[in-house]
């Protein structure tokens, strides 16, 4: 049997890659498993000769160009939107791929509101206007704003209602923090107009959310990532979780924004006891099942997600935002190495089992 062939569609600039030891991983698992796996970006398709010019490790940190077969599958691992990459989906029939196209957080989290076997773990959400913030203020005493089409806990402000004023606490693109405190509504409005148009994402939108008090360690947000990958049966499984602990009086939790990582029982079952810590860890996992599954239902075939999921100071569980091109470093500084491992397998896995899967013809 002729080996799988597998294509990373990721960004580059000359030879140097986006997340460049996640990509070797992949590539080196793909040895292991007896794949030819390559990288290439939307510049690299020679189309007319059905050949790809791709990249491959050449050292320790370099890396080398040569000339690959068609893949049977490509892994989109692209996380910049540039025009070329975007245009590249938009060809249904070019390649398989393991995953299809998803949407931003604006839209997904509307689809998620409205269907049933999800809509219990949504917080409330609404687009943002002025006059949606101020009755969204009268419901709720903690709101986020954060760009519909965002990533990575950037521009992202979260307002706490004080018994003499409002706190505004926003963590920019460029990760500097603002905060400040207003005791009336017309400075609080300008204030997040402001905040709203300096960190607009291309033509994006935002929107408010129903905030959630996340301090189970005091001042500090925290919230649980679960990681559920396909895996090479093509059955989703929860691949891991592990907990993100955010920096004293953060927004967020996101590591490199200097969140901190800790096992999920060490934090959960210390926090709510072992029975209903178990019942949390369920409930997670159950979430997990019913999101994927939604999602494939409306997008297509996909690969993996990590869920960044809430856990309230009472113990229920919220989604707060689905990540289709996850990252994985907190099994690695939670010492997992087994579940890093295994997180970087899978993907590799799954698109070998579509290369193998005898009803596909390859271009």
């Amino acid at each position: 049997m002729r080996k799988p062939i597998i294509g990373i569609l990721t960004w580059r600039q000359g030879t140097r890659f986006e997340e460049p030891n996640y990509l070797r991983g992949l590539i080196y698992e793909g040895r292991r498993l007896g794949a030819t796996i390559f990288l290439f970006s939307h510049e690299d398709i020679l189309l007319e000769e059905k050949k790809i010019k791709g990249f491959i490790p050449h050292s320790a940190f370099g890396w080398k160009s040569a000339i690959f077969p068609w893949p049977d599958v490509v892994i989109d691992r692209c996380r910049k939107g540039l025009p070329g990459y975007r245009a590249l989906r938009k060809q249904k029939d070019l390649f398989r791929y393991a995953n299809s196209p998803y949407t931003n957080k604006w839209s997904a989290t509307q689809l998620f509101s409205q269907e049933e076997s999800l809509s219990k773990w949504i917080p409330k959400t609404v687009e943002y206007t002025t006059e949606n913030l101020r009755d969204m203020l009268t419901q709720y005493p903690i709101l986020y704003i954060k760009p519909g089409n965002g990533t990575g806990g950037r521009s992202i402000m979260r307002l706490t209602r004080l018994k003499d004023g409002i706190h505004f606490l926003g963590r920019s693109r460029n990760l500097a923090t603002k905060s400040a405190t207003f005791h009336n509504y017309a400075g609080l409005v300008a204030a997040v107009q402001q905040w709203a148009s300096k960190e607009k994402i291309r033509n994006g939108n935002f929107m408010i959310q129903q905030g959630l008090n996340l301090e189970l360690i005091p001042h500090r947000v925290a919230d649980v990532r679960l990681l559920i990958q396909k895996n090479q049966r093509g059955e989703w499984e929860i691949t891991g979780a592990g907990v993100r602990v955010g920096p004293k009086h953060s927004p967020t939790s996101n590591l490199h924004n200097g969140g901190k990582p800790i096992p999920f029982k060490k934090l959960i079952f210390a926090r709510f006891g072992k029975e209903k810590g178990k019942e949390i860890q369920k409930e997670c996992q159950l979430l997990a099942f019913h999101v994927v599954e939604i999602i494939e239902e409306h997008f297509g075939n996909m690969m993996e997600f990590g869920l960044d999921i809430g856990v309230d100071v009472d113990g229920n569980v919220w989604l707060i935002e689905v990540n289709p091109k996850p990252g994985r470093e907190i099994f690695k500084e939670l010492g997992l190495s087994n579940v890093y491992r295994k997180s970087i397998q899978r993907p590799v896995q799954y698109a070998i089992h579509l290369a193998q899967d005898p009803t596909y013809t390859p271009i």
